[in-house]
């Protein structure tokens, strides 16, 4: 026997779902737009890999 008809239930239990659904695929496109962007711009890009950022170093001439 198919059930044809779809109950309130099923009907609210749809959209619910269907708004996660939305939800989350916002979620994955954010995500992926920022690894767009940070590989894009990957010469400016320093680890932290618990080592001394030689950028934020003073130069070795330099006079303050």
């Amino acid at each position: 026997m198919a059930i044809t008809r779809d109950s309130d239930l099923h009907t609210r239990r749809f959209s619910r779902n269907a708004g996660l659904g939305v939800v989350l695929l916002g979620f994955v496109a954010i995500v992926f737009g920022l690894t767009v962007v940070k590989v894009e711009r990957g010469s400016t890009m320093e680890a932290y890999d618990h080592q001394p950022r030689t950028s934020l170093l003073p130069a070795e001439g330099a006079q303050k």
